[in-house]
């Protein structure tokens, strides 16, 4: 769900068409919100001991998720534009260490040239030491 506690939301479909307000809370287990201010219904409550008098209340109802359209979410955002300098870097060294496939023929020749060299020169200073005795 893309909806998170405390987005700023605006209804776009049901009797509360148009209305703004905050996710005060997210029921994943049914893709509800609920949204301070947004669909508010009547309660009968009897009287207990945290509401001595009773009566009717007025409480926010949950709305489906896919009624509200997400306005504004600073972390999100924040997160979003993190990770899109991360790729961005990424994809800077990829650039450079990229070559085409005659350089790596080219390299690997170069390599193998090097090699063969340090193998003669290896060669030809032990003969000479021990043919210099």
């Amino acid at each position: 769900m893309k909806v998170k506690v405390g987005d700023k939301v605006r209804v776009i479909a049901g009797s509360d068409k148009g209305k703004e307000g905050n996710v005060q809370k997210v029921l994943k287990n049914t893709n509800r919100v609920i949204v301070t201010g947004v669909h508010i219904v009547k309660k009968h409550v009897k009287p207990g001991r945290t509401n001595e008098t009773g009566g009717i209340l007025e409480v926010e109802a949950p709305i489906h998720a896919s009624n509200v359209k997400v306005l504004e979410s600073s972390k999100r955002e924040k997160a979003k534009t993190e990770k899109k300098v991360e790729k961005a870097k990424k994809e800077q060294v990829k650039e450079t260490k990229k070559a085409t496939k005659k350089e790596v023929v080219a390299n690997i020749q170069k390599d193998m040239t090097k090699k063969a060299i340090t193998k003669n020169t290896r060669k030809n200073a032990v003969t000479k030491k021990v043919g210099g005795n």
